[in-house]
């Protein structure tokens, strides 16, 4: 390997240059270990000091590409999960259509009264006895960066509130394990995961938590954001969205001529995104 080479990661900090994580990034999206290693080897021949670590993204993403659209695609979750900003809402939808495929009963922004306030809640997700009162904090990855411990403390705060009013007492949440839990699409400082293991908050994040975070649960049950999809612009991300249609096998289901009357999208964008979707979920 080069010596001296470092790179500019997202927050702007300077990280040594690691052929490892090339390697391993191409490997978890299915990339054979010849590929893997060819394109870390293309990597470490093009990169120099203080080189991006977006633009070495781009590249693996571009070399993969080359090889398999579906291997491209899968690499750009952290990008299509951005793309569910500027606000939050759609991403407490995608989090809620998550927890809803795995069972669980959801119910999104409700308003549960605390012995103080009164406060809106992202998500409820029962299954069981077990009741998730769930926040989102979605996060613009190359500009705000991590969940820090603040906001883990603010939470605790607020469902402390919700435990000491009296609306947990009612029929509907008698006899349920009421469990907090923080969701992201980022990741989790040290003291945010050290405090909230202490303070009996649940953790869902990037690689959080380490058994299999948020895009290990993406990836095993094909819960892929429609955001993922190349072709799907933001103003059409939104259309779908607002159709609660927020995940991209969704996208397989749709009548490209029918879809197309009620949404007044060309049905050759729809044809695009259904070829691109078939790709992700291929065998």
């Amino acid at each position: 390997m080069k010596k001296s080479i470092y790179v500019i990661n997202f927050r702007g900090e300077r990280k040594p240059f690691s052929l490892r994580k090339v390697y391993r990034g191409a490997r978890k999206v299915g990339a054979s270990k010849k590929l893997a290693q060819e394109i870390s080897q293309v990597i470490q021949m093009e990169a120099y000091p203080g080189i991006k670590t977006l633009e070495i993204f781009k590249r693996i993403k571009e070399l993969l590409n080359r090889e398999s659209l579906k291997l491209g695609i899968k690499f750009s979750l952290k990008e299509g999960m951005k793309k569910l900003g500027p606000s939050g809402f759609p991403f407490e939808k995608f989090i809620g259509e998550i927890f809803f495929r795995q069972g669980y009963e959801v119910k999104l922004n409700q308003y549960l009264q605390g012995d103080c306030l009164k406060y809106e809640i992202d998500f409820l997700a029962k299954k069981g006895n077990l009741l998730y009162v769930g926040e989102c904090k979605f996060r613009h990855l190359l500009e705000e960066g991590r969940v820090h411990s603040e906001t883990a403390l603010a939470y605790l705060a607020k469902t402390l509130d919700i435990r000491k009013g009296n609306v947990l007492k009612r029929k509907e949440f008698n006899g349920f394990d009421v469990r907090p839990i923080l969701v992201t699409n980022a990741k989790f400082t040290k003291s945010a995961a050290k405090y909230s293991r202490c303070a009996g908050i649940e953790l869902l994040g990037w690689k959080c938590p380490k058994s299999g975070g948020l895009e290990y649960i993406i990836d095993k049950n094909g819960f892929y954001p429609i955001t993922i999809l190349p072709s799907l612009k933001k103003d059409l991300a939104e259309v779908f969205i607002k159709r609660k249609m927020v995940l991209a096998k969704d996208v397989l289901k749709i009548n490209p001529q029918k879809f197309s009357e009620q949404t007044g999208i060309p049905e050759k964008n729809l044809n695009s995104l259904i070829k691109e979707a078939k790709i992700l979920f291929e065998a």
